[in-house]
């Protein structure tokens, strides 16, 4: 295990600046993920940590060692790639055990660390076949043996489920957070994948354009979106976001002329500025399009989540979703009202995406021990 300092860490190729600046603080035995849009600069990030790129400015320290000028061997991290990188015409205990072999292990001691780690991801069936006998999950577990076997301070994950099956996904998911609780060791995972980034963290870190948008537990990142890209790239249905400005007398004005109330405080405050409104679906109730106060609009589509349904309706050409809750329900094409819990509304600077103002209805639940 190994705490991990980034510093004011920048990359450039050519004239074209990628990372721009990122800070950021890793404990020792904690489980980062990187999460963000393709192109947002996650994966150049992490093969600065493991090496595979240069720094073009600032500092990476692992174990408190500044790593910028030593090799990917030398830093101690152990990469699982998305493509599993296994040796063809290897079986899988030799491609388990190929590090040892050429650091010049013992058969014996090789062999006898090789089948520790294929009975803790449950490969021992498999040891004598090659890769292309075996499944995709098969294949990525393989590969994180390869990692495992090397006995790294840091664990590096690039996109490693990207390749797999929906199911697949989701048991490897779970294989892997079981490993690390078991093993403790530093790791930091890159996704674009918000379920993966809500399943393993004990921290994300939200990236977009280069730059470190948001850092938090996933409940933080979720309940609490500093910014107006987070509310919108974090969750499923996104948060719906309506722009306009609040009046005089602290309501929020959608740019259509529709009226939503606002916590009395928050909305005097922000009176005469332009803003974005969030609510998650979550927070926003389908009732009768002749309810006072309720938001015009018509179901387009129903989403069936099995254990829940959203419904996305069309609110003046804008997508609105809205979980369903109870016995209600609708069908596509029904004229229907959206009310709006006004303590549960997220609002955010329309000039440059910050947040204004925490909900006050978002509270995290308490976690039992």
């Amino acid at each position: 295990m190994a705490p991990i300092s980034i510093r004011n860490v920048k990359k450039n190729y050519g004239k074209t600046a990628v990372v721009h600046g990122v800070d950021l603080e890793i404990a020792s035995g904690e489980f980062i993920v990187i999460l963000g849009p393709s192109g947002c600069g996650k994966s150049t990030l992490l093969r600065m940590v493991a090496g595979l790129e240069e720094i073009s400015d600032g500092e990476i320290a692992i174990d408190g060692t500044v790593v910028n000028q030593l090799e990917p061997r030398q830093r101690g991290c152990a990469m699982v790639f998305q493509n599993y990188a296994l040796y063809p015409h290897m079986t899988v205990a030799e491609n388990i055990g190929y590090a040892l072999k050429v650091s010049g292990i013992s058969k014996a001691e090789r062999r006898q660390r090789v089948e520790a780690v294929a009975k803790a991801l449950s490969l021992e069936p498999y040891l004598d076949r090659r890769p292309m006998a075996l499944s995709g999950g098969q294949r990525q577990r393989v590969a994180m043996g390869r990692a495992m076997i090397r006995e790294p301070k840091v664990f590096l994950f690039d996109e490693p489920l990207s390749n797999l099956d929906a199911k697949l996904r989701i048991a490897m998911r779970a294989e892997i957070r079981r490993l690390h609780r078991r093993l403790g060791t530093t790791s930091i995972f890159v996704t674009h994948d918000q379920n993966e980034a809500m399943t393993l963290a004990d921290r994300i870190v939200v990236m977009n354009a280069g730059k470190v948008e948001q850092v938090g537990t996933p409940e933080e990142v979720y309940h609490f979106p500093t910014s107006r890209f987070v509310a919108g790239f974090v969750g499923s249905p996104a948060m719906n976001l309506l722009e306009g400005r609040v009046n005089e007398t602290g309501a929020f004005v959608y740019d259509q002329g529709r009226i939503i109330p606002l916590p009395a405080q928050q909305g005097q405050a922000l009176a005469g500025q332009r803003v974005v409104l969030g609510v998650r679906a979550e927070a926003a109730q389908l009732v009768s399009a002749e309810t006072p106060g309720a938001l015009p609009a018509t179901a387009d589509f129903i989403e069936e989540l099995g254990a829940s349904r959203v419904v996305h309706t069309d609110f003046d050409g804008l997508p609105v979703a809205v979980a369903l809750t109870g016995t209600a329900n609708c069908r596509p094409g029904d004229r229907v009202g959206i009310l709006i819990d006004p303590q549960a509304i997220h609002l955010y600077s329309a000039d440059t995406g910050a947040s204004l103002a925490a909900p006050a209805a978002a509270r995290l639940m308490p976690v039992e021990a």
